[in-house]
């Protein structure tokens, strides 16, 4: 199975890296192609962004799965949700992700969880 991981990129502490890496890392030993931004995206040589976006793009359209670490800071994650929500993947979440009292991307991410 392919899987997209949307998480920070640059806007990430040593501990969620951490956390994201051991998911990678268990996704890979299972037998899974993974593509995580930070090693699979060239991240230098865009000074747009707009590569970057293209070959995000076409990893999530390539996955079979989306997996979400969600810290709600990096916008590069908003983009990447709204191309994943786009091209109807299935959502799974990789950290916990609280509810909101009011409408949010947390509680859309959970719903879309939910929908799976």
């Amino acid at each position: 199975m392919n899987v997209f991981i949307i998480c920070p990129v640059r806007e990430v502490t040593p501990e969620e890296r951490n956390t994201i890496i051991s998911h990678v890392e268990r996704l890979e030993r299972s037998g899974h192609k993974v593509h995580w931004p930070e090693r699979n995206t060239n991240q230098v040589g865009d000074p747009i962004g707009l590569r970057i976006c293209t070959d995000n793009r076409r990893g999530i359209q390539q996955a079979h799965e989306v997996h979400v670490f969600w810290n709600g800071k990096s916008k590069g994650s908003f983009f990447d949700l709204g191309m994943a929500f786009m091209a109807e993947k299935p959502i799974r979440l990789i950290n916990n992700v609280e509810p909101s009292e009011t409408k949010s991307f947390e509680n859309v991410l959970l719903a879309l969880r939910e929908m799976g």
